[in-house]
């Protein structure tokens, strides 16, 4: 799964935040369909292919949660998230326990449900695909990401899991900025000061593993991100 080839259908029965959230996605290349209660949104996920669903719990005709237990029963593979104004913790335990890929309370930056929507599209690779595509060529290095290796001719450091994930995102996006925001929001789950200082010393761990290649370059854009550059 792709976000080239991804089909949204998005549940929300307020009409402003539903317009506003499919101008903001289809702008970023998703095809999104609205629908406003669970009745239509199960018949169209019916008689339509769609491979992503976001939903609202509090919802005309079926709720958030009884159309997400159909959807599942329908497509177990199907990814889901909650987009709702429920905080209790057992609404979200209930959202999770229905098989939700993530749970978002409102109100929400839009960025950040971007952000959710592409770290779900990435837990979702299937197997046979996730094995070719995690392992990168960083200059004279070889990072497999699903062993957390990181290899320089006879020499293999083992990565923490966090290190793992910060250098996918990297790699995923060679030579562009990646956004400290989605950095922070897929892998540490929250976008503040303390995991934003955590974040930096992650970055200076991964440039010193680099050492041994001074065409591999971590460059940090001030505010903005960071851009993983090799030769």
């Amino acid at each position: 799964m792709n976000e080239k080839n991804l089909r949204i259908l998005l549940v929300e029965d307020d009409l402003n935040l539903g317009f506003l959230l499919v101008e903001f996605l289809e702008s970023h290349g998703l095809d999104v369909k609205l629908y406003r209660d669970g009745e239509s949104a199960l018949k169209a996920f019916r008689s339509g292919s769609f491979n992503f669903c976001i939903l609202d719990v509090m919802l005309p005709k079926v709720d958030g949660f009884s159309l997400a237990r159909n959807l599942k029963a329908l497509n177990s593979q199907v990814p889901v998230i909650f987009l709702t104004a429920r905080s209790l913790k057992e609404d979200k335990l209930k959202g999770y326990g229905l098989g939700a890929d993530d749970y978002i309370t409102k109100p929400f930056d839009e960025d950040e449900l971007l952000c959710r929507i592409r770290a779900v599209i990435n837990r979702a690779v299937l197997p046979e695909t996730r094995e070719t595509e995690n392992v990168y060529s960083i200059g004279s290095f070889t990072f497999n990401y699903a062993n957390q290796a990181l290899t320089h001719g006879e020499e293999t450091r083992r990565l923490t899991s966090r290190e793992a994930e910060v250098l996918r995102l990297l790699c995923s996006s060679r030579n562009n900025i990646v956004k400290r925001e989605q950095i922070l929001t897929e892998i540490w789950g929250e976008n503040d000061y303390f995991a934003g200082r955590s974040l930096d010393v992650f970055i200076s761990k991964l440039r010193k593993y680099f050492n041994g290649d001074t065409s591999v370059r971590i460059e940090n854009i001030p505010k903005v991100g960071f851009i993983l550059s090799c030769k």
